[in-house]
């Protein structure tokens, strides 16, 4: 199992670059989504590049630092918490992909997502070889897909906040200024 470890922060960086690079140009192209779709829009207004680089980076912190302690430290806890993970992280590409259909449009992040999602299940089947699903592992995947979910929430509040700050000039009165920003 130790072979796909260090899979899960690679994918995640390969598939989000993606998402940091196009969703800013994609919003400013298409800002009917914010009228058509306002809750879901509503974690992108302001958007900034550097709002969801932060969040992407948060992600990827926790993604290598399972990877990195399951591979270090291996355990039965430590194991299905990175499976958890990357559980959450092939939801996420067939999430983006529905999007993608579902608007009839591309959609930044679709393109990576295509490609690793295949990757991921394959890598998600062969783990689950090393893996016993016993209630100690049921819940080590179960609690990760919840910490997911709960990050989920707390990164796109992060973001807003980071947005929000980008784009009032008075909150950046004492702060280093962002390239291309005068």
């Amino acid at each position: 199992m130790r072979e796909y470890l260090l899979l899960l922060p690679l994918i995640f960086i390969f598939h989000d670059m993606e998402e940091i690079v196009g969703f800013g140009w994609f919003f400013r192209k298409n800002p009917w989504l914010y009228k058509r779709f306002p809750k879901v829009m509503k974690s992108y207004t302001g958007f900034t590049e550097m709002g969801m680089a932060m969040a992407v980076y948060e992600e990827l912190i926790l993604f290598g630092g399972v990877s990195l302690a399951a591979y270090y430290f291996p355990g039965r806890i430590l194991f299905s918490v990175w499976y958890g993970f990357f559980l959450v992280l092939a939801g996420h590409f067939c999430v983006h992909i529905g999007h993608t259909v579902y608007i009839r449009k591309y959609i930044p992040s679709f393109i990576t997502s295509v490609i690793s999602l295949p990757v991921s299940v394959i890598i998600l089947i062969r783990a689950s070889r090393f893996l016993t699903f016993d209630a100690l592992t049921v819940t080590g995947i179960a609690l990760s897909i919840l910490i997911m979910i709960g990050n989920f929430f707390m990164l796109h509040a992060f973001m807003r906040k980071v947005n929000d700050r980008i784009n009032d000039p008075d909150k950046n009165c004492n702060e280093v200024p962002i390239p291309g920003r005068f």
